[in-house]
């Protein structure tokens, strides 16, 4: 599980990520993920994300022929696990963020993923495009619970989609960096559910994921959120 670095390509820096899985040691998943290095992009692969890609691989069984929107996709490490795990995944990011958007392209192409589809979705945008797309069954966000000022904007989005798919679930990882960092109020207005998952039921407890050091001992939680039913 040694976390490798392929070929730099102008400011772009391929990173391969390796899941195995403890109780099956034959079966085991490498993906390659595209970083831009320019600074000003930001395009890294986060602590959260690689939480999150381990979650769906630990749970793949449950992705083949889901629907899956990864928000906020950028290097899209969890939505190329996702598909490479059989889902029908598409990617997003935001409509403004061109070089988001093409690197999810790459990240496509660097898997060799044709049928993934790319997406300029906004956070809180009720567009065209977000009111098109296919029922979905699972919306994942890495790490999109950064500044609370998007906070809404992301959760109105998923709402948006809980109307063609009552019974979606929003897989979310985010780092724990403040102690005032809550959700709780946003949840209730709009009667989402939300049950905290812990590392350890998932085999991410540990310092090191997929040959990374990036989880290191940072805090990080996996959340899954839900549309309220009318019992509660």
């Amino acid at each position: 599980m040694m976390e490798q670095r392929g070929a730099e390509t102008g400011s772009t820096a391929y990173r391969v990520f390796t899941f195995k899985d403890a109780k099956a040691p034959q079966e085991s998943l490498s993906v390659c993920i595209p970083e831009v290095l320019d600074p000003q992009y930001g395009m890294y692969v986060w602590p959260c994300a690689v939480v999150l890609a381990q979650y769906l691989w630990f749970y793949r069984d449950q992705l083949r022929g889901r629907a899956v929107l990864e928000l906020g996709a950028g290097v899209s490490l969890p939505g190329v696990v996702a598909a490479r795990c059989g889902a029908e995944v598409i990617l997003s990011d935001g409509s403004d963020k061109s070089m988001c958007l093409e690197n999810c392209r790459r990240s496509c192409e660097a898997n060799g993923l044709q049928d993934v589809t790319v997406l300029g979705l906004s956070w809180g945008d009720v567009s065209p495009d977000l009111l098109l797309l296919p029922k979905q069954d699972i919306v994942l966000g890495s790490d999109v619970f950064y500044d609370p000022e998007d906070f809404e904007d992301v959760l109105v989005t998923f709402v948006c989609l809980l109307r063609k798919n009552p019974k979606a679930q929003f897989w979310t990882t985010y780092q724990v960096r403040s102690s005032d960092w809550s959700i709780e109020a946003l949840l209730h207005r709009w009667k989402l559910d939300c049950v905290m998952v812990p590392l350890a039921d998932f085999d991410a407890d540990q310092p090191e994921l997929a040959g990374s050091t990036l989880p290191g001992n940072h805090s990080i939680q996996m959340m899954i959120l839900t549309r309220r039913t009318e019992a509660e």
